[in-house]
C-alpha cells in the first residue's frame, strides 16, 4: 500500500504540472457532468474531522456511483492535510483548498500517459478482485 501512496503522490504532482487536475467536490462534480470521458482517476479524501459530515458523505456516495458507472478508478485517502501539502495548501485567492475530491483528467488532445497512473490502475484492479471497491491509500510522509 505504501507503493500505491508513492504512486498517488507522483501522479498528483505530474497531473498538476500538466494542468490535468480538478480539485474540490463541486468543481469535480461540474467536470463529471460536463465531460465524464475526460476523467482518468478519482481521489476522495477525508479525515476524522469530516467523518461525521453527512453532506460530504452524500457527495462521496454520488461521486463513487458515478465513477463505478463510468469505469473510473477511485481511491480514498485519510489525510487531507498531507494531500493539501502535496497540492499546495491554498488556492489563488489564499483560501485553503477543498481536497475532499480530486480528479485527474486527460489532456484535451490525448489520454494522460503516466507510469504512476498505470500503477494505480493496476492497484485498483487488484483491490477490486478482493471486493475492495474503493481502496484506502496511505500517502508517504514528507
Amino acid at each position: 500500500m505504501q507503493c500505491a501512496g508513492k504512486a498517488l503522490e507522483e501522479l498528483l504532482v505530474s497531473a498538476e504540472s500538466q494542468e490535468c487536475l480538478t480539485v474540490g467536490v463541486y468543481e469535480s462534480a461540474k467536470v463529471m457532468n460536463i465531460d465524464p470521458d475526460c476523467v482518468a482517476f478519482c481521489v476522495l479524501a477525508t479525515d476524522e474531522e469530516y467523518e461525521g459530515d453527512i453532506a460530504l458523505q452524500i457527495h462521496f456516495t454520488l461521486i463513487q456511483a458515478f465513477c463505478f458507472d463510468n469505469g473510473i478508478d477511485i481511491v480514498r485517502v485519510n489525510d487531507t492535510q498531507r494531500l493539501a501539502e502535496i497540492l499546495g495548501n491554498t488556492d489563488e485567492s489564499g483560501e485553503p483548498k477543498d481536497v475532499h475530491c480530486i480528479l485527474i483528467t486527460n489532456p484535451s488532445e490525448d489520454t494522460l500517459d503516466d507510469p504512476a497512473l498505470e500503477k494505480l490502475s493496476l492497484f485498483c484492479e487488484e483491490c477490486r478482485s478482493f471486493n475492495e471497491w474503493v481502496p484506502a491509500i496511505t500517502l508517504p510522509e514528507r
